[in-house]
């Protein structure tokens, strides 16, 4: 039995999905002007390990994830750029999917852009101008917010306490402060789409309720996104939906927390964020990823180079198992022990799933994934039987293809996590292996010890085997952190 946290209630709650066996989830996604930062990873990573625990549970889930291609902040850096806005969007768009595809996170099943959904905004736009919620002043269509009674019902806040809000438009024309745009008059030299009120473009809010409602149906299962986007892009969504359709946008509410430098959040606006792939220059997506779910999703997650060395060096702990466990050799002598192996993956699958289970636990899941690596290399220390061994590496393998399906790391082969971290060229690389064991040949060990320090400079060990000389390697880092 799943359990969530929902935003709207403000308590755990079983999940309960409308259709049994089926989940429909739809995500905010980002607003397409620039390149993604890691506070944006964050949440593409967090919905994404939701998305395919659902699929582990056995869930038929579609999961829409739109873009927003028309926004004042694409109006103007089309301008500074001198680039057409949709050309830009489409630009940035294609950027955002080469990150995701860097972080391992799944493409959604439908990724819609605001500006194809143009005439269903229209047409809320109509009903709510119809029912009396919204009003036209000069081509622009603003929503009643006082008209609806349940409004901050998402944020639980009231009206006299939202007025300091973020991202509320300054605008004498509306009413009250808090009435927010659905349709917005465009000046001569921005985007325009035709509308019975004059050319003009969508609110913000209004894109994911028209996009929401028309793919997946209202209410739909869950609703997910940053926290900043509560109030009030969410808080606005349920307004206009329940206003215009009369029933509710979703049943339950996700909510990520921030990423956070120096305890403030990550954001472009506030000029603090690293890229993603600035980041992944200097480590594995593999392990920024580890370090994006570290941390439970609703709590705030704190960005340090510190711990993306310590994630790294979890990462690289699992890759020397797996390839221990691929150079394993059994004995015939070693006596057989199957009980305690099999404990061994009962306790993990039990405390993984039970994590899960309780609101996508990742970090207590984590803490189970490392307890079971820690097991199989103290098992691996020991001599085992054929029997016993196959029987270990069968479930091992078993429980790394459960741990890439739910979170989406350890997917690699030991070799391709070594290569990637290599600091010289693999050619040079092998020649100074083979110089070596040339070296060695000669017993010219002096030679061949200078060899292997030369690379241990570059953060490589090497392994001497019966099946040859292997390799790990530890990235050296191009920065110290101030």
């Amino acid at each position: 039995m799943i359990k969530l946290y929902n935003t709207l209630t403000e308590k755990k709650e079983e999940f309960i999905p409308i259709n049994p066996n089926e989940v429909k989830m739809y995500v905010c996604g980002v607003t397409v002007y620039d390149y993604c930062h890691i506070g944006h990873a964050r949440s593409a990573v967090i919905f994404d390990v939701i998305r395919r625990y659902f699929k582990y549970k056995n869930y038929k889930i579609t999961f829409v994830k739109n873009f927003t291609d028309i926004d004042d902040k694409i109006i103007k850096r089309s301008k500074e750029l001198n680039i057409p806005w949709h050309k830009l969007a489409a630009k940035f768009i294609e950027e955002h999917n080469r990150d995701m595809d860097e972080l391992n996170v799944e493409r959604p099943d439908i990724a819609p852009k605001a500006t194809e959904y143009i005439d269903d905004m229209i047409n809320i736009c109509r009903i709510l101008l119809e029912k009396g919620f919204a009003y036209e002043v000069d081509g622009n269509i603003y929503f009643r917010v006082k008209k609806f009674k349940e409004y901050g019902k998402l944020s639980h806040r009231k009206l006299k306490d939202m007025l300091a809000g973020a991202r509320i438009e300054v605008d004498e024309r509306k009413e009250f402060a808090l009435d927010f745009a659905l349709w917005k008059k465009s000046k001569e030299d921005e985007p325009s789409f035709p509308s019975p009120w004059g050319d003009g473009r969508p609110g913000w809010h209004i894109e994911c309720t028209a996009m929401g409602a028309k793919l997946l149906g209202l209410p739909f299962d869950i609703h997910g996104g940053g926290k900043d986007l509560i109030f009030p892009h969410h808080e606005n969504e349920i307004a206009q939906t329940e206003a215009s359709f009369d029933k509710p946008l979703a049943n339950y509410w996700l909510h990520n927390g921030f990423v956070n430098i120096n305890k403030e959040k990550m954001s472009k606006s506030l000029g603090n964020f690293f890229l993603i792939r600035d980041i992944t220059k200097e480590f594995s997506p593999e392990v920024l990823r580890l370090y994006l779910i570290s941390s439970h999703y609703r709590k705030p997650l704190d960005f340090t180079f510190e711990y993306l060395l310590n994630y790294e060096k979890i990462v690289e702990r699992f890759y020397l198992l797996l390839r221990k466990i691929e150079d394993f050799k059994p004995s015939k002598k070693a006596s057989q022990d199957n009980v305690s192996l099999n404990e061994i993956f009962l306790d993990f699958n039990k405390d993984f799933d039970n994590a899960m289970d309780d609101d996508f636990n990742t970090p207590i899941a984590l803490v189970a994934t490392n307890e079971l690596i820690k097991n199989i290399n103290k098992l691996t220390d020991q001599k085992l039987n054929p029997q016993t061994f196959s029987s270990l590496k069968e479930k091992f393998y078993d429980a790394v293809k459960k741990i890439n399906n739910i979170l989406g790391i350890f997917y690699k082969q030991p070799e391709e996590w070594f290569d990637e971290n290599l600091s010289i060229d693999k050619e040079r690389l092998y020649k100074l292996i083979n110089e070596r064991n040339e070296a060695r040949k000669q017993k010219n060990y002096a030679l061949a010890d200078k060899i292997r320090d030369e690379l241990l400079n570059y953060g490589i060990n090497l392994h001497d085997t019966p099946d040859g000389t292997k390799y790990t390697s530890r990235k050296i880092h191009k920065f110290i952190e101030k």
